[in-house]
């Protein structure tokens, strides 16, 4: 469980569950001048002209819980870090899109409210959200201990460590030890290149490269990239037996190359639990939202949009969880 608070109530379409992650309160936060962080761009509403990813429901979820300040503006304003595909990413147009933006829409428009997009660095989301920039943060953020004595965060969504081959799976790659002796491409400065090479959080002994060695096999030939898609460029041209990258990122280049990649099934890495965040105290935004989001998953409406991005298997059954 990830809730802080004991606790628990649902309106609507929701029974009374227990849980241990605390939610949000009406209580207003006065802003410190010197604590803002700077957003770019300011508050953009998404534009009700931009087609979405796929159709959406026009039911919304009884919202009696939402806070009446949240009513009175008539939109739901989340901080989201718009560089972050497939997630949240923009649009050629300059418009918020991505599985993260599709989700926090569909509960928007359950809610009865219009949705705005804040773009937000991560490393500013936990301060926006303390001095009321926006109402919620949904950006790909793990839920941790240390950021839950920030905010309170509402489980969504899973994300790990994947490898991307070619279609077929040539290397008939099946395991880590399936790829001692072979080319594998990664972006650099990233957990993953950590985790191929033994460094940053991964001592040397947990490298993947150097777990090959002490099996008594070749070390992985670990390919350093830019970006994630130089390295799927270098996959598609035969030049690596694999790609290692995160779970979304990987989900989305199979959904946009079906014919040319594929996952290899079953073999996730340091899986985490994502979540939305919420300043502490503000309890009746926290329920309103998740008896939305719970309702997307209960009519199947959250895992089309998951679909849509390639990113189903990164799925949570509930918020709950």
């Amino acid at each position: 469980m990830f809730l802080t608070s004991p606790k628990y109530r649902v309106v609507g379409l929701l029974a009374t569950a227990a849980i241990a992650i605390g939610a949000c309160g009406s209580a207003t936060v006065t802003p410190t001048p010197t604590a803002a962080p700077t957003p770019t761009p300011v508050a953009t509403p998404v534009p009700t002209a931009t087609p979405t990813p796929i159709p959406l429901p026009t039911q919304r979820v009884v919202a009696s819980l939402l806070p009446e300040q949240v009513v009175a503006a008539g939109q739901l304003t989340i901080c989201s870090d718009t560089q972050n595909p497939p997630q949240e990413f923009l649009d050629s147009q300059g418009f918020p899109t991505g599985s993260d933006i599709a989700l926090a829409h569909e509960m928007a428009n359950r809610l009865g409210l219009k949705l705005a997009v804040v773009s937000t660095a991560s490393s500013s989301i936990v301060a926006a959200l303390g001095i009321g920039t926006c109402d919620i943060a949904i950006s790909a953020q793990d839920i941790t201990t240390a950021t839950l004595k920030k905010v309170d965060m509402l489980p969504y969504f899973q994300a790990g460590q994947v490898f991307v081959v070619a279609k077929g799976n040539p290397s008939g790659i099946k395991t880590v030890y399936d790829l001692c002796g072979k080319a594998v491409g990664v972006r650099r400065k990233t957990a993953e290149s950590d985790h191929l090479l033994g460094g940053g959080s991964y001592n040397p002994a947990t490298g993947l490269s150097a777990m090959c060695l002490a099996a008594d096999k070749k070390q992985i030939t670990v390919k350093s990239y830019a970006s994630d898609s130089a390295a799927i460029i270098a996959l598609e041209a035969g030049k690596l037996a694999a790609c290692f990258t995160e779970s979304p990122v990987a989900g989305y280049a199979v959904v946009q190359a079906p014919d040319q990649l594929e996952l290899v099934p079953d073999l996730v890495l340091n899986e985490v639990i994502e979540g939305i965040s919420f300043a502490k105290g503000h309890d009746e935004l926290f329920y309103a939202v998740q008896a939305a989001l719970q309702s997307m998953m209960d009519d199947g409406t959250y895992l089309q949009i998951l679909k849509t991005y390639g990113v189903q298997a990164d799925a949570v059954a509930s918020t709950y969880s």
